[in-house]
């Protein structure tokens, strides 16, 4: 898994990859479905790592406003935070890296990711990239070329994690290699790409330079 490999930072998704948050999504997305006329299965495995501007939009639905439906559903999840849970192992992981080298980027807007690393229990990056940062969401590969910036590293030397089809997208266009967390995932998905269930499985291994290398097992200090 990436053997030889060393990177410059790590680029985490945040719903689905550090932490939990899908009953309370769905909760406040079926709701929201269920009021324009939906068909509420097939229309939930869409909503999962683009924001919620670009989803809504991408329905065409008439008289509908994607910017202020956007701006309701914000509303309504930053009130339900009931069943929000760390991913297996994420804390611990997160806190093992160099503060310097990591972000959060999600299409989530800023406050309520702040609402849910909160409720999750995750620890809060130094830097993070939401949905207000950039023009595209994912799939478009901006946020990660965005956070790569920011960290004043090349994207093509990051390692993103990334749970959805849509993120797994951007994650590829930015140039960056890409680790796909399954611990959500009802089926495997299909992917080239390594993946794991649980941060329990992952270690590191930090140089003199702060480049940082997976390790088979997290070291103990």
């Amino acid at each position: 898994m990436f053997a030889g490999r060393k990177f410059a930072a790590f680029l985490f998704d945040m719903d689905g990859t550090v932490l939990n948050s899908i009953a309370a999504t769905e909760r406040v997305w079926t709701k929201w479905a269920e009021h324009h006329g939906l068909d509420v299965p097939a229309f939930l495995p869409t909503i999962h790592g683009r924001r919620a501007r670009e989803t809504i939009a991408a329905l065409k639905l008439p008289g509908v406003d994607p910017v202020a439906e956007a701006d309701l559903l914000l509303k309504a999840e930053a009130d339900d935070l009931e069943g929000i849970v760390p991913i297996p192992g994420a804390v611990a992981f997160l806190d093992s890296l160099p503060p310097e080298r990591w972000a959060i980027v999600t299409s989530a807007p800023r406050e309520l990711a702040l609402l849910r690393i909160k409720a999750a229990g995750i620890p809060v990056p130094a830097m993070m990239v939401t949905a207000e940062d950039v023009t595209h969401g994912k799939p478009a590969p901006d946020c990660f070329l965005l956070a790569a910036s920011r960290l004043r590293v090349e994207a093509r030397d990051c390692l993103v994690f990334e749970d959805a089809p849509a993120g797994i997208a951007a994650a590829e266009a930015s140039g960056a290699s890409v680790m796909v967390i399954g611990a959500t995932h009802v089926h495997p998905l299909v992917t080239p790409h390594p993946a794991i269930r649980s941060y329990d499985e992952l270690g590191i291994a930090v140089d003199v330079s702060g480049w940082i290398a997976l390790a088979p097992e997290r070291a103990v200090a």
